[in-house]
């Protein structure tokens, strides 16, 4: 951060002005700098790591810098705040996310075939498995709640929006009428146009899981269904079937279906900057 002062003399008078500018260094080489504060504008240029840009402006997540002396363009804030070792900017590390672990603090979810564990449980545990995999990828990752928080539903789509989120993944564990009824994981989107896309590619990267993949539905699930954002929701194994529950638990199903949401979210991104 840069302090100037500047004294005006105007009319006889002296004015005493401060101007705050902010000077920040470019913590990494290959940042996109684009028309607009977004990953769907143009890039108009890349800044090199070391150099000195200046924000003039901030808009969302995004920060209108003035670089190389007489050039201006946007930049994702995150990537210039790094503090994480990221070794490039990517499609993906420009993204804002949104991760919504289902249920929490009053709204326990379904329970566990033996009726001791809760479902809000476990989605915390795999949403945050994930938030650590995109944050080493330089992504800008919100969390709907990070305790066991209640959370209303109609919060959680509003904290996507309001972020002007690139995707926003629920994730919750499904519940059969009775008991080793049911098996599988789901991926459910609402709207065609901007989620079906987003649904695809990530359940297409969701392979060599133990449980069989139950493909791409249309789900009527309120954080869905009133997202103005690219979004889904997964269902990821049935919590009260024992086979099911067996992986739900498990430290290296979560590890590997949080690898798999982030090797499809990344496939996502570079397949739109490509278009």
């Amino acid at each position: 951060m840069v302090v100037v002062i500047a004294i005006l003399i105007i009319g006889g008078g002296t004015i005493l002005t401060t101007i705050w500018k902010n000077r920040l260094t470019v913590p990494m080489s290959n940042i996109n700098v684009r028309k607009g504060p977004g990953i769907s504008y143009q890039a108009t240029g890349t800044l090199k790591k070391g150099s000195a840009v200046y924000v003039v402006k901030k808009k969302d997540n995004w920060y209108r810098i003035r670089y190389n002396d007489h050039h201006f363009g946007w930049v994702a804030s995150w990537l210039i705040n790094q503090n994480t070792k990221v070794k490039s900017a990517t499609s993906l590390s420009e993204a804002t996310i949104v991760l919504d672990p289902g249920h929490g603090g009053s709204d326990s979810g379904a329970l566990s075939i033996d009726q001791k564990h809760d479902e809000k449980t476990y989605t915390l545990r795999l949403a945050k498995k994930v938030r650590k995999l995109l944050k080493a990828r330089g992504a800008h990752v919100i969390m709907t709640r990070t305790g066991d928080q209640t959370v209303s539903l109609g919060a959680r789509p509003e904290l996507a929006t309001d972020n002007h989120a690139d995707a926003f993944i629920s994730f919750h564990f499904d519940s059969a009428p009775s008991d080793n009824l049911g098996s599988g994981f789901t991926t459910y989107y609402y709207h065609k146009s901007t989620s079906l896309k987003l649904a695809k590619t990530i359940n297409s990267h969701l392979t060599g899981l133990p449980l069989t993949n139950r493909g791409v539905e249309f789900g009527n699930f309120e954080v869905i269904r009133d997202n103005l954002r690219p979004a889904l929701l997964l269902e990821m194994g049935y919590i009260n079937t024992a086979k099911d529950f067996k992986h739900i638990r498990s430290a290296k199903y979560q590890e590997h279906v949080a690898k798999d949401v982030t090797k499809g979210l990344a496939a996502y991104f570079k397949a739109k900057a490509n278009n």
